[in-house]
């Protein structure tokens, strides 16, 4: 006798409620890092919302460097416990991975965090104001430009100590980032460190419009490859009939055993995969500036507060690489065969373009902007690799450029004229005799960036070009040197107009900074001399932690 339907239908209810009310288990040490930094980005909000405005500066700054240091420390002590290589594992029901790449990329951006601090917190680059040390953010970013409340603000010497929470949380999406598991984690924590970047692009205290009309730019365009990127997930969603990465890889290797009707009839529809593919890799590229989704960079980079382009430029690479890898070796490794020669494509356009455009830049930041764009493709040749070796040259590249990158941008910070940064190519003839040290440090930048032998820059181009070339792909290699030798002519060219050139009357002084931009500048040029002369520890370090958890 078949049971009443009534009561079939509210067991089943009972049922699904029961498993929804069932608590998840949540490993908070594993996620440590994480929670520090979004736990401490938290407090630091209460901090603006209650702290006497003469005490936020000192309370933000210790807050955020105490922070990122026990998230650094956090990182250091899981992967020494082993949970970047024998007890890798999915954690967060699921949604986040711990693996070697993920924690080596933590680490990353950790360190490039904590560095940022003490360029973020820099007060003796500016002139003083009214009797008050200034740093290189609006007194008051919602004033309108020039106009009476900006005033008012410098008048009062008041400080936009908003800025370290809005570094935290971008620190914290950072994070997440390339852990995540699932595409709908992929996305949220994107949203998470984009949006406080908006912010702070918007926050130049010289060239405000300038900086807010970066700031438009960037958040539009960021938006429309945020769309691209939901707009994929859905396809994907749609092909799998899931958002896990796991889940999407066994859809795409065709080892799902028993599907259902439906997902057996979206398995056959290999448009949704291809399109939902393209859109999702559309978003990822945009965040790691690679040609032709780079248009936002230059602006971007020249607008921004150069505090906030130094980091931006470093540790949004880290993460979104970090993104990508993870995307295609774990979700796509399937799918090779149709994203390598996209990727190829991608690849080669930003080496070409990002060297021989940056010829004809004048301005500094846009220099090293269209530098950026150029090492985007040097680290995609890595990623085309597509084996071990690939992962581990990506992972010790992405290391070394963060360090330089924000070697370079600290060091911009420090030239400086009447108008404030002196950022025009012109203004730097000769800086090598009016500040030896200085323009030393600065081209021992140039030189890792144009990848000289005994600076990381050297290690790291040699590293993903081999992994290239044992992956098949000579011709990338080929193009990758080449587009490196054309890149060397605009890095040395600046060398020698500050070396060689004579000094203009009039021309920029370089400020001296306190012990936080030294500090800075200092374990930049200590991570770039070490990884180039002794990287041998670190290329094992990133071949050890070179192994997605699947």
């Amino acid at each position: 006798m078949s049971a009443d339907p009534s009561i079939q239908a509210a067991s089943g209810v009972h049922t699904l409620w029961t498993h929804a009310a069932e608590a998840p288990s949540i490993e908070f040490l594993q996620l440590s890092p994480a929670l520090i930094v979004l736990g401490a980005a938290v407090v630091a909000v209460l901090v603006e919302a209650f702290a006497p405005r003469s005490a936020r500066y000192h309370l933000q700054v210790g807050l955020s460097a105490l922070a990122l240091a026990g998230g650094l420390t956090a990182v250091v002590g899981l992967a020494a416990g082993g949970w970047a290589t024998e007890k890798a594992a999915v954690i967060g029901i699921g949604a986040l991975a711990l693996d070697g790449p993920a924690l080596f990329l933590q680490g990353v951006i950790l360190a490039v965090g904590l560095v940022s601090v003490g360029t973020f917190a820099e007060r003796r680059l500016e002139p003083v104001a009214h009797g008050a040390r200034v740093d290189s953010f609006a007194a008051q970013p919602a004033a309108v430009p020039g106009g009476p409340g900006e005033r008012e603000a410098i008048k009062a010497g008041w400080t936009t100590t908003e800025i370290f929470p809005l570094l935290l949380f971008a620190v914290g999406g950072m994070l997440l980032f390339p852990a995540a598991n699932d595409l709908l984690t992929l996305f949220i924590a994107l949203e998470v460190f984009s949006l406080p970047l908006y912010l702070l692009c918007a926050l130049s205290r010289r060239r405000r419009l300038l900086s807010q009309e970066a700031a438009v730019k960037y958040f539009l365009l960021g938006a429309f490859s945020s769309a691209f990127l939901i707009f994929g997930i859905a396809l994907l969603y749609g092909y799998a009939g899931t958002v896990s990465y796991a889940g999407i890889a066994a859809v795409v290797d065709g080892s799902v055993e028993n599907p259902s009707p439906a997902l057996a009839a979206a398995m056959g529809n290999d448009a949704l995969l291809l399109v939902g593919t393209a859109l999702v890799l559309m978003g990822l590229l945009f965040k790691v500036g690679a040609v032709p989704f780079h248009m936002w960079t230059p602006d971007v980079y020249q607008g921004a507060p150069t505090p906030v382009t130094g980091f931006m430029a470093a540790a949004t690479k880290v993460a979104a690489f970090g993104a990508l890898l993870r995307l295609l070796y774990v979700v796509l490794p399937g799918l090779s065969w149709d994203w390598r020669p996209v990727l190829w494509g991608v690849a080669i356009l930003s080496m070409v373009v990002g060297a021989i455009v940056a010829i004809t830049q004048t301005d500094v930041k846009r220099l090293l902007a269209y530098s950026s764009i150029a090492h985007a493709g040097f680290i995609l040749a890595g990623v085309v690799a597509v084996n071990p070796q690939g992962i581990s040259s990506v992972l010790f590249y992405l290391l070394a450029y963060s360090f330089v990158t924000l070697g370079a941008f600290a060091v911009v910070t420090l030239v400086r004229d009447a108008g404030g940064e002196a950022t025009h190519l012109s203004k730097w003839a000769g800086l090598g005799r009016r500040s030896p040290l200085v323009a030393a440090v600065f081209a021992i930048f140039l030189l890792a960036f144009a990848g000289i032998p005994l600076t990381s820059g050297f290690v790291g181009k040699f590293a993903v070009f081999k992994a290239a070339a044992e992956g098949g792909a000579g011709v990338l290699v080929v193009v990758g040197v080449l587009s490196s030798a054309v890149a060397a002519f605009f890095y040395l060219r600046v060398i020698v107009l500050m070396f060689f050139s004579e000094p203009a009357a009039e021309g920029p002084t370089v400020a001296i900074p306190s012990v936080l931009t030294k500090a800075a500048i200092g374990i930049a040029v200590a991570a770039t001399l070490l990884l180039g002369v002794l990287p041998q520890y670190f290329l094992d370090l990133a071949t050890q932690a070179g192994v997605f958890v699947r």
